[in-house]
């Protein structure tokens, strides 16, 4: 069990209040996940601006969801699992694809399964992807922006994930309909 406080708005430091307020105002609750990492402000500020960016990436709702849920799947994410499942369904991404990487089965088209396949080897191989790797990815429609995109991403998974794994974090009552375990 983890010692690591899940912060109110209330019981944040100074410089994570306002960041809770702006996470309050996005989802209409303080995310458990984001009260942990108001402890450190630069982490909540960092977590925030990435996911910012990343959503407004070129990838469409169906593509950000293949690279979150293949990254929290791979990493084994208790929380961040159903709270993707939960926010793909607000995004109307087609309920196949996110139970598909939840079951770790293929994507419904070519295009999502070459991005699952690119973003597990960029975590598997930590960077190190192969020239048939970026080959397979550039075949399947994508391009050099897409691959440093997917690495957008991945940067907010590890923030999200491998604090998750520290904290235990409970899962938000929102999401608890949509538990998993690996």
């Amino acid at each position: 069990m983890s010692t690591l406080k899940i912060h109110t708005i209330e019981s944040a430091p100074e410089q994570s209040k306002p960041l809770l307020e702006k996470s309050l105002k996005a989802y209409g609750i303080v995310p458990n996940l984001h009260g942990v990492l108001a402890e450190a402000p630069g982490i909540l500020q960092g977590y925030q601006d990435l996911h910012d960016l990343f959503v407004n990436s070129s990838f469409n709702n169906d593509e950000l969801t293949v690279v979150w849920q293949t990254i929290n799947v791979e990493h084994d994410c208790h929380y961040c699992v159903p709270a993707h499942t939960g926010i793909a369904h607000s995004m109307k991404v087609d309920p196949a694809i996110t139970e598909a990487l939840r079951n770790r089965t293929s994507m419904p088209n070519a295009k999502l399964q070459a991005l699952h396949v690119f973003t597990l080897a960029m975590v598997r191989d930590r960077g190190y992807v192969s020239d048939a790797d970026l080959d397979d990815f550039y075949a399947a429609g994508y391009e050099q922006r897409q691959v440093l995109e997917v690495i957008l991403g991945l940067s907010q998974k590890v923030i999200s994930n491998y604090v998750n794994h520290v904290a235990a974090t409970p899962i938000d009552a929102p999401f608890e309909q949509f538990s998993w375990k690996k």
